[in-house]
């Protein structure tokens, strides 16, 4: 009996995979032997492997033994949807659509699973020639359910339970929850190792986000930096690099502040031995919850009930701050919004404080 086969489309970006990610693991899990697929954006597919080969045996049937390097899917199909819509109707867009095209026909997939509810996401889906489409009935982009064979009604708030809503629809599984697996990265392991050499202490601070309505002042994260510091933890600031001013702005912390360009591996190496991570609404603090980190989510126009910060039962504790004057408000603007700049450095360092000293507590008891 041939492998079930399965297509995930999550384009990006990057808390918007992270989100999906939980889901589809526990899939993976429930059924090892399915051969699962993913369909993404170049820039992000360090996310779901670091490793280029594909990971499924000749008959199309998925490893049983997962590789680290590629914990989750079999094969990375990539879609430069950003780079289409840039050049247009170019002969070389034309020629990378009929390619993919190519491509996804070959999967000879039983079910295609739109997570992202988006009209391009949901067109892509249907090039893959498969007569089961899924994905929400009520999707981001409302045109887009118009082209699912099978819409799927979801309750959750969160869009992390609301993937995993989708994902036990497709065999109507129940699914356990728990943290995804992420690729790691050889190199990236060693690059990290040998950042943090002078001290393995250190979080990490992530000033940006998508637009500036959900930035959180940078001199802010400078006093929330050097108050980590003289605590005795190194801190590394992350920033894109788009993100120069704000790398200015922490120009002039302590010693032990320092920041850091990293790749998207490097990132999520260096995430994975942090001792704190503090940000926004964005893809970086999401990484931290998955890869189960103590977090601070500092929220404004974006409500955290619907993506903030995820607390697994396996993963560490989150806290969430969060003005009630905030209202949810996803237009991009350029300041941040009024609710955010309600939250005061001294809330950061209480929120930093009190997870401090439940991972102490809870090293002593293992010890």
């Amino acid at each position: 009996m041939a492998p079930y086969r399965l297509l995930v489309v999550r384009l990006g970006a990057m808390g918007d995979i992270l989100h999906a990610l939980p889901a589809i693991a526990a899939l993976r899990r429930m059924h090892p032997l399915w051969r699962i697929d993913w369909l993404v954006e170049p820039r992000w597919r360090a996310l779901l492997s670091s490793a280029e080969e594909a990971c499924f045996h000749e008959d199309g049937s998925s490893k049983a033994t997962r590789s680290p390097a590629c914990p989750v899917v079999d094969r990375i199909l990539t879609a430069d949807t950003r780079q289409w819509r840039r050049d247009g109707f170019s002969l070389q867009t034309a020629r990378q659509i009929a390619q993919l095209r190519s491509e996804l026909h070959a999967g000879d997939y039983d079910a295609v699973l739109d997570v992202q509810g988006a009209i391009r996401s949901a067109v892509l889906a249907r090039l893959s020639g498969c007569r089961r489409v899924l994905g929400d009935r009520n999707p981001r982009e409302k045109q887009a359910s118009w082209l699912y064979s099978e819409p799927i009604v979801t309750e959750s708030a969160h869009v992390i339970d609301r993937a995993f809503e989708l994902a036990s629809a497709v065999a109507a599984d129940p699914l356990e929850v728990a943290m995804p697996p992420l690729p790691i990265d050889a190199a990236a392991e060693l690059w990290r190792d040998h950042l943090v050499q002078e001290n393995p202490r250190y979080a990490v601070l992530h000033p940006g986000a998508g637009w500036g309505a959900k930035r959180w002042p940078p001199e802010r994260y400078r006093a929330v930096a050097d108050w980590l510091a003289e605590q005795g933890i190194a801190v590394w600031i992350n920033a894109g690099p788009d993100e120069q001013s704000l790398v200015a702005a922490m120009q002039g912390c302590h010693p032990q502040v320092r920041c850091v360009s990293s790749s998207l591996a490097e990132l999520t190496a260096l995430t994975r031995k942090a001792t704190l991570v503090i940000g926004g609404d964005t893809g970086p603090l999401h990484l931290a919850c998955a890869l189960g980190r103590p977090v601070v989510g500092i929220y404004g126009p974006t409500d955290p009930a619907r993506n903030g910060p995820y607390r697994f039962p396996d993963g560490a504790a989150c806290l969430v701050l969060r003005s009630p004057e905030s209202r949810r408000d996803h237009r991009r603007l350029p300041d941040p919004e009024p609710g955010l700049l309600q939250i005061d450095v001294a809330s950061v360092c209480a929120a930093a404080e009190q997870l401090l000293a439940q991972r102490y507590n809870q090293q002593q008891d293992a010890s």
